[in-house]
């Protein structure tokens, strides 16, 4: 009798752990804001160092990097729709000015095959292409 509550104890348990590890990654990101602080030596004072935030469909929509005077650099990012797939990105610098437009295509399969890089007047200044292969 123990013996057979133990066992069902134990199967209700791995059905509850393995339905908890079939969240995404993305689901677990949803309207999510990280902060991440540094502490210098000596002192108990933390200071923000760098802020990601996410939407409510996971996706990295901004992220600012911070120094001692504030704001270092700032990106947002734009996609299509319901795609999971940065489209737009915009990079602005410690004066939360436009320093660069990036702009990402993808192929079939999801991968990125170019970057157009944008000078804030909007003129094309660089492109990159990704290549895939297998050894």
């Amino acid at each position: 009798m123990k013996k057979s509550i133990l066992i069902l104890i134990l199967l209700s348990l791995a059905g509850t752990t393995l339905m908890a590890q079939t969240t995404t990654k993305s689901e677990r990101k949803k309207n999510l804001v990280i902060k991440e602080w540094n502490t210098k030596v000596g002192t108990s004072k933390p200071v923000l160092d760098h802020e990601t935030t996410y939407d409510a469909m996971g996706r990295k929509t901004e992220e600012v990097e911070y120094a001692s005077y504030g704001q270092k650099k700032r990106s947002t990012y734009e996609y299509k729709a319901d795609s999971k797939k940065v489209y737009r990105e915009v990079e602005y610098n410690d004066k939360n000015k436009v320093t660069r437009i990036k702009v990402y295509e993808y192929d079939d399969e999801g991968r990125k095959t170019k970057q157009y890089n944008y000078r804030p007047d909007g003129k094309l200044e660089s492109t990159k292409t990704f290549e895939y292969s297998y050894k």
